[in-house]
């Protein structure tokens, strides 16, 4: 199944959740310290980019669809660079502002093309914040076609269950990559999009495929989902629904990189399902773009040209 520029332009991918901002210091890495025996870095650049939900709803306009963001953030400045950042790609921003909380910041410090080290800057923000959200998440529904929710474990989502119902009520698709080991409150959703690790903590390990479709059947059934797709690195991805399960293979190339791959995932996935593809139509498409991303650096993104030309 093909689709035009023109088709995708016309998607509206609505995208709530936890947002960051990246920040790397790139350096040169010449001697250890006399301090202590850790490299000494001596920062030449530094970037700053869309990290979290943000990156996501990036991944969705980059492809040439179009996406609201819905969060919360600090009002420090780190929430205004990082409001700028979304701004300037086209991402229509509603951030809800706590002045108790500290917007989410990770720093990364890379020397000789390695990540040498990564502090997080972050705190919960309250919930009176987060249930505000909940009125401007009403009146931007009907104009989305899909519904993306990115949890990150920063409080963010902590009134999902009630957006969740009123996107039911409203007809849309719910797309969630999930946190945590209570799945519970993602009732009703399309479909959740969990890595090995992630499904493991909340049905435990198992033996074999036969045993993992039971348990994710059973999942499925008890929390009223559409679909579950399980994400496997190297082995590519697997979507069980009601058809049974589709498998995909992983694209055959270097791994450069797979940080922010979930993101270009799922945002492909509501991207592809807002345009009017079904999961199953849609699952081929966004595998290829999680290998496109992992070739590059950092958070990365996919374009419409590299994704179907």
């Amino acid at each position: 199944m093909s689709i035009s520029k023109g088709q995708l332009e016309h998607a509206r991918v609505l995208v709530v959740g936890d947002v960051m901002l990246d920040r790397y210091w790139f350096g040169a890495v010449e001697r250890i310290s006399p301090e202590a025996p850790v490299p000494v870095v001596r920062v030449t650049r530094e970037e700053e980019r869309r990290g979290g939900a943000a990156n996501v709803a990036f991944n969705v306009v980059t492809l040439g669809a179009q996406a609201s963001l819905l969060t919360v953030v600090g009002d420090d400045e780190a929430s205004h660079k990082l409001e700028a950042l979304v701004a300037n790609t086209g991402i229509q921003p509603h951030f809800g502002r706590d002045a108790q909380l500290k917007t989410t910041v990770k720093l990364r410090v890379i020397g000789r093309q390695q990540q040498l080290l990564r502090m997080d800057f972050e705190n919960t923000p309250k919930s009176e914040v987060l249930a505000s959200q909940t009125a401007t998440f009403l009146e931007l529904l009907p104009s989305h076609q899909a519904v993306l929710f990115s949890d990150y474990g920063k409080g963010g989502l902590a009134h999902v269950s009630d957006m969740i119902a009123r996107a039911v009520e409203a007809g849309k698709p719910i797309l969630i990559d999930p946190k945590g080991s209570d799945y519970s409150r993602y009732q009703h959703a399309t479909v959740i999009t969990p890595n090995r690790a992630e499904l493991q903590q909340v049905i435990g390990l198992w033996q074999d495929e036969p045993e993992l479709q039971t348990k994710v059947e059973n999942l499925r059934h008890a929390l009223g989902l559409a679909a579950v797709l399980l994400t496997r690195s190297e082995e590519g991805m697997t979507l069980f629904d009601t058809q049974g399960r589709l498998d995909v293979k992983a694209q055959a190339r270097e791994v450069f990189d797979v940080t922010g791959a979930g993101d270009t995932v799922i945002a492909t996935l509501a991207t592809l399902v807002a345009a009017g593809f079904s999961l199953r139509q849609a699952l081929p498409l966004a595998n290829l773009a999680a290998g496109i991303v992992v070739g590059k650096f950092g958070t990365a993104t996919v374009s419409y040209e590299e994704l179907f030309t």
